[in-house]
C-alpha cells in the first residue's frame, strides 16, 4: 500500500480511534441535509445554478456541536458529509424530474416515483465513486478546492462560533427581504425594460433577490462573468440579430402581439436559448473525452489496490483507508436496479404507447441498462472534473443534456419501428418522459459523485474513516430523497414552474423558471415530436468549440482566467435578469480579493455571509409556499395599493424603487462584510 506522504499526513492519526458517527452528529446531519436539500431545490428551480453547501454546513455543525459539550473534528466532518449530500441530490432531481410536469405527463410530483429515482440515483452515485477514491485522492491528488477549503475550516474549529454569526445575520436579512418581496409585495423582486431600434428589441433587466448575489460571490468573477457573457450573447446579440433577419411572418408567429421585453423574451424562449443546448451537449462530450484516459488508469489502480488489500488481509488496512467493501458495490448496484426497473414499469404507460409486450420490455430494459451504464460513466466524469475545477462547477447540466439527447435518439430508433411520433403528440410525450426518467437517474448519480469525492478529500486531509463517510453520504441521500418530493409539490402548487401552472390565474412573474428542466422537456419533446431548432443547437455547438479552444490556449499560458464552456451555456439558457446579480456578486468577490491581495479563504466572512443570503431567501420561499399552496394564491399576505391609498402605477414605481434600493444596500453590505478579516 502506498504510504501517505509527509505533506499530506492526516490531521487525526490513522492509529487513533476518534468519535465520528455519534447520535448527535447523525441527527444534526439529517436535519441539515433536509434543510439544504430544500434550499438548493428552490435555488436551482429559480436560477438553474446550485452551490456547494459543505462550508456552511461545517460552520453550523461546529457552532451547534460546541453547545452540546464539544465534538471532534471528524465528527463535524460527518455532519457536513451528510448535509452536503442533501444539496447535491436536490440538484440532480430539479434539473430533470420537473420536466415531466412541463411535458404535461405528470400534474404534480408523486412521492414514490420521485423519491425512488432520487434515492437510487444518489446511492449509485456514492457506490460508483468508491473505487475511484484511492486513485483520485490518494495516489493522484487532484485540487478538489471545496474539499480542501472545508478541511481548513474544520481545522480552524475555534472560529466556528463567530463565523456562524455571519450565516445567521445574513440569513435573517435575506429572509426578511424575500418576505417583503414575495409575501407582502411591498418590494419588487425584478426590474425589466427594453430598448427598441427599428424592428429590433434589446431586453434589459435584473433580478433583485439576494440569493443570486450570493451565488455570484461564491462562484467568483471568472464563472460569474462567463454566465453573464452567455446572457449577453443571447440577449444583446442573438435576439436582435434574429429579429433583424428572420422572416416577418415567422417572427410574428413567435412574438404575436407582445412588445418590448416580452417580445425579446418570446424570441429567446422559442429560438435563442437552444444555443445553450448545443453548447451544453458539446461541453458534455468534451468533459467525457477529457477524462477517458485518466479514468481508465484510475479504475485500474483502484482494482489493483482492492486486490492487494484482499491479499494482505483487512487487518492490514489502516482506518483511514477503509472503504465500503468491494462486494457491496456489486450487490448495491443490482439492488438499486430493481426499484429503478419498477418505476419505469409503472410510470411509462404501455397502453398509451400502444406497443407490443416484447417491444415494451425491450424499451424498459434499455432504459434501466442505459441509466446504469451512463450513471457509472458520468459519475466518473463528474468526480474527476470536480476534482479539477470544484464541486460548484460540477458539469451535471452538460452530462444530463448529453444523456437526454443520447437516450432520446436511441429510444427513437427502438420505438420508431412501430410508432410515428411526428403524427402522435401523446406518444411523443410518453417517449420523451421515458428519456427524462433515464436522465433523472444519471443526473442524481453524477451530482452525488462530485460531492462524494469532495467530502472524501476533506476526510482524507482530516484523518476520517472513508467507510463511515460513505455510510453517512447514503444517509444524507435517503433523507433528501424522502424530502424532495413534498418540497417540489409545495413549490409547484405555490408558484408554478416554467410555463406550467397547477391552476389558472397564477402570476407568471412568480413562477420558478426551472431552466434545466424546461430545456430537458423541450429537447425530449423536440426529438420525438419534431420542431427542434437544430440550426441554433449547431450554432451553440460551434460556440462551445471556440470556447474550448480558447480555454486550452489560456491553460497553456498559465492564465488565471479560464473559459469553461458550461458556464457560458448556463448563461445562454437563463433569462437575462438572472445573470445580472450573479455577475454583480462575482465583481464583489474580485474587488474583495484584490483589496486583500489574494483570494479569500474558504471560511472567510464573505463566503459565509453569501451562503446565509442564499439559505435565508430559499427557506422563506419554501415556507411561504405552504400557505400559498393551501390558499391556492400567492396573494395571501400581499398588501394592495388601495390599502396604502395609492394607484396601481404609483405603487409599481414605489416597489421598483424599494427593490433597487434594497439590492444596492445588500451589495454594499456584502462588500463591507467580505472585507473584514476573520
Amino acid at each position: 500500500m502506498k504510504p501517505t506522504s509527509a505533506e499530506h499526513q492526516p490531521h487525526v492519526p490513522a492509529s487513533s480511534t476518534p468519535r465520528e458517527i455519534t447520535a448527535k452528529a447523525v441527527v444534526l446531519g439529517i436535519v441539515l441535509a433536509a434543510i439544504l436539500a430544500g434550499a438548493n431545490a428552490y435555488l436551482g428551480l429559480k436560477v438553474g445554478l446550485t452551490v456547494s453547501a459543505s462550508i456552511p454546513a461545517a460552520v453550523i455543525s461546529m457552532a451547534v456541536l460546541r453547545m452540546l459539550r464539544g465534538s471532534t473534528v471528524v465528527e463535524n466532518n460527518i455532519v457536513q458529509t451528510a448535509a452536503s449530500a442533501g444539496e447535491s441530490l436536490a440538484a440532480g432531481v430539479i434539473f430533470t424530474l420537473p420536466a415531466l410536469v412541463l411535458l404535461g405527463y405528470w400534474d404534480g410530483f408523486p412521492f414514490l416515483p420521485v423519491a425512488t429515482i432520487a434515492l437510487c440515483g444518489g446511492v449509485l452515485g456514492v457506490l460508483f465513486t468508491v473505487p475511484l477514491r484511492r486513485a483520485l485522492i490518494v495516489e493522484k491528488p487532484l485540487r478538489f478546492p471545496e474539499g480542501v477549503a472545508t478541511a481548513e475550516v474544520l481545522k480552524a474549529g475555534e472560529r466556528g462560533g463567530r463565523s456562524a454569526v455571519h450565516i445567521t445575520v445574513a440569513g435573517l436579512a435575506g429572509a426578511l427581504l424575500k418576505f417583503l418581496q414575495s409575501g407582502l409585495g411591498l418590494v419588487s423582486s425584478t426590474v425589466t425594460g427594453s430598448v427598441k431600434a427599428g424592428g429590433v428589441v434589446i431586453g434589459l433587466g435584473s433580478e433583485l433577490g439576494v440569493a443570486l448575489l450570493g451565488v455570484g460571490y461564491i462562484v467568483g468573477l471568472n464563472i460569474a462573468f462567463l454566465v453573464f457573457l452567455g446572457g449577453g450573447l443571447a440577449w444583446f446579440a442573438g435576439i436582435p440579430l434574429y429579429m433583424a433577419f428572420a422572416d416577418p411572418a415567422q417572427l410574428h408567429s413567435i412574438v404575436g402581439d407582445a412588445t418590448g421585453y416580452d417580445a425579446a423574451e418570446a424570441v429567446w424562449d422559442e429560438k435563442i436559448r437552444y444555443l445553450g443546448v448545443g453548447a451544453m451537449a458539446v461541453g458534455g462530450v468534451w468533459a467525457l473525452l477529457s477524462v477517458v484516459r485518466p479514468m481508465i488508469a484510475s479504475i485500474r489502480s483502484s482494482v489493483a489496490a482492492v486486490r492487494a488489500q484482499r491479499g494482505g488481509g483487512a487487518a492490514d488496512v489502516p482506518r483511514t483507508e477503509r472503504d465500503i467493501p468491494a462486494n457491496w458495490l456489486l450487490y448495491g448496484t443490482l439492488a438499486m436496479a430493481v426499484p429503478v426497473l419498477l418505476v419505469f414499469l409503472f410510470v411509462v404507460d404501455r397502453s398509451r404507447l400502444e406497443v407490443g409486450g416484447g417491444l415494451f420490455a425491450a424499451t424498459i430494459a434499455f432504459g434501466v441498462l442505459f441509466a446504469l451504464v451512463a450513471g457509472f460513466l458520468f459519475s466518473s466524469v463528474s468526480g474527476y472534473m470536480t476534482g479539477l475545477v470544484g464541486s460548484s462547477n460540477n458539469p451535471v447540466s452538460g452530462v444530463t443534456v448529453l444523456t437526454l439527447l443520447a437516450s432520446s435518439l436511441l429510444l427513437l430508433v427502438i420505438l420508431g419501428v412501430q410508432i410515428d411520433f411526428a403524427g402522435d403528440e401523446a406518444k411523443a410525450t410518453i417517449a420523451a418522459s421515458t428519456a427524462v426518467l433515464i436522465s433523472g437517474v444519471v443526473s442524481c448519480a453524477a451530482a452525488i459523485a462530485g460531492d462524494n469525492l469532495h467530502d472524501l478529500k476533506t476526510g482524507h486531509l482530516l484523518g476520517a474513516t472513508p467507510f463511515k463517510q460513505q455510510v453517512m453520504l447514503v444517509v444524507g441521500v435517503v433523507v433528501s430523497a424522502l424530502c424532495i418530493a413534498p418540497i417540489l409539490s409545495v413549490l409547484y402548487a405555490a408558484y408554478g414552474m416554467g410555463n406550467s401552472f397547477p391552476r389558472p390565474g397564477m402570476d407568471p412573474s412568480e413562477s420558478l423558471q426551472a431552466p434545466q428542466a424546461a430545456l430537458m422537456s423541450s429537447i425530449a419533446q423536440g426529438v420525438f415530436g419534431g420542431g427542434l431548432p437544430w440550426g441554433m443547437i449547431c450554432g451553440g455547438g460551434v460556440l462551445a468549440v471556440a470556447l474550448i479552444v480558447a480555454d486550452r490556449l489560456l491553460e497553456r499560458r498559465g492564465a488565471a482566467f479560464r473559459t469553461p464552456v458550461l458556464a457560458v451555456a448556463v448563461g445562454l439558457y437563463l433569462p437575462l435578469e438572472l445573470s445580472v446579480p450573479i455577475f454583480v456578486g462575482g465583481v464583489i468577490a474580485y474587488l474583495v480579493a484584490r483589496r486583500k491581495r489574494g483570494s479569500e479563504s474558504g471560511g472567510g466572512p464573505g463566503l459565509l455571509f453569501a451562503s446565509g443570503l442564499i439559505t435565508g431567501e430559499a427557506l422563506v420561499g419554501i415556507v411561504l409556499a405552504i400557505p400559498f399552496a393551501i390558499a391556492q394564491s400567492a396573494d395571501v399576505f400581499a398588501i394592495s395599493p388601495a390599502a396604502l391609498g395609492m394607484s396601481e402605477a404609483s405603487f409599481s414605481v414605489l416597489t421598483d424603487v424599494l427593490g433597487v434600493a434594497a439590492f444596492v444596500f445588500f451589495v454594499l453590505w456584502l462588500y463591507r462584510t467580505a472585507r473584514k478579516a476573520e
